[in-house]
């Protein structure tokens, strides 16, 4: 399951949470997970609301007069880390308000421990911002893409008086993975720091292609010219595979040493081949052969065919033009005890996988005189915990 944040509207911790409400997720869940916090002092309800024709949830989170002492990133942090929440839902979680206090110490000029969250810290942000995330990790999304973002425009009150919007903290964060801004259409506060936090943290900012089975509401407070909401979609994704045109070039030889055919297999890749193989093959008068076959970008084509006329006995080469579909696919490294690692990523439909690159575990397994498949072994676990640095 993959979701797309479509932030018409923009997006606050509420309309986050109301969103994941109405696209399925009981409210006695949310307060069942939440219940895992060691945080009180507060109540949630939810309510259907029709507002110029659409219909949605719009959450509330009362508070008790004591319920927001000014806390530190590290209060909060050992808010979720003492927790019984799953793993996934304390890491994201507690990115989010990561970045939320790094936003604060850069706006401030000050360090990230020192921050005072105010309002940002407060009872409601921390149920915004964890109900949140227990609402997808309940929905079983996987992959996060959000729309380009309104930040709405004018002045709004803050813990330090009256300041511009978009608020320094909302740009600070939203800058700080390159999201698509606009100011938006009214005089009014459209994203929160909150919301901006959510965004910076878990979604890449372009539109998916997928199949959408079910669209939330979550309803803000402010009465605009068009339904505030924020609207989170859901569904599956449809896979993205990159195509292209390549050339095969074949021949078939029955005459020549199989150490010559090596080394051409190493020329060939080296020229720039795509890809080289060989097969084996039955040739008239029962002989056994075999045929070359070199994949090659349509402008090498030429110079590959070349290269094998000269380095083999073949009086002529085959070509014809073939599409091909492809995954993304890049290289990244792990760490292991013996040191970086390259391991070639494969991406389809938001979901990846790695393999080790064969020459690096060779290596090792020479220098430490280790089996080669102790070393493949050793990588392969080290990948369990690998996340790809790439937007997937």
């Amino acid at each position: 399951m993959i979701a797309y944040l479509d932030c018409y509207s923009g997006i606050s911790g509420d309309m986050a949470v109301g969103a994941v409400v109405d696209a399925g997720v009981p409210l006695g869940k949310l307060e069942a997970e939440l219940s895992k916090l060691p945080v009180g002092g507060y109540s949630l309800s939810a309510e259907t609301v029709n507002r110029k024709g659409f219909r949605g949830v719009q959450i509330s989170v009362t508070l008790s007069e004591d319920a927001q002492p000014r806390r530190h990133l590290s209060d909060i942090l050992q808010i979720i880390e003492q927790s019984q929440l799953s793993k996934r839902v304390k890491d994201s979680s507690s990115a989010i308000f990561r970045h939320l206090a790094e936003a604060e110490a850069s706006v401030h000029g000050t360090s990230v421990e020192e921050v005072h969250f105010h309002e940002v810290g407060a009872v409601d942000a921390i149920v915004d911002i964890v109900g949140f995330v227990v609402g997808l990790d309940a929905l079983g999304v996987e992959k996060v893409y959000a729309s380009a973002v309104p930040t709405g425009y004018g002045m709004v009150q803050s813990q330090h008086g009256q300041i511009p919007i978009p608020g320094p903290a909302v740009l600070e964060l939203l800058a700080g993975v390159g999201a698509p801004v606009y100011p938006g259409r009214v005089e009014a506060e459209l994203t929160t720091p909150t919301g901006a936090a959510i965004l910076a943290t878990l979604a890449a900012f372009e539109p998916p292609q997928m199949k959408i089975s079910k669209v939330g509401y979550g309803f803000g407070r402010k009465d605009l010219p068009w339904p505030n909401a924020f609207r989170l979609w859901l569904g599956e994704p449809v896979l993205n595979l990159e195509g292209d045109s390549v050339s095969v070039i074949e021949t078939n030889v029955d005459d020549m040493a199989p150490e010559l055919l090596g080394a051409l297999m190493d020329d060939l890749l080296a020229a720039g081949a795509l890809d080289v193989y060989f097969t084996p093959i039955q040739m008239k008068k029962n002989r056994p052969a075999t045929k070359v076959s070199a994949i090659a970008p349509q402008s090498l084509r030429t110079q590959l065919a070349e290269m094998i006329l000269e380095h083999t006995s073949s009086l002529g080469v085959r070509i014809y033009e073939t599409s091909r579909l492809k995954c993304q696919r890049w290289q990244e490294t792990v760490e292991t005890s013996w040191g970086p690692v390259r391991v070639k990523v494969k991406a389809l439909g938001g979901r990846h996988s790695a393999a080790p690159e064969y020459e690096d575990c060779l290596k090792i397994a020479r220098e430490q005189g280790m089996p080669l498949k102790d070393v493949y072994e050793a990588v392969r676990l080290a990948l369990t915990s690998f996340s790809p640095s790439h937007k997937i």
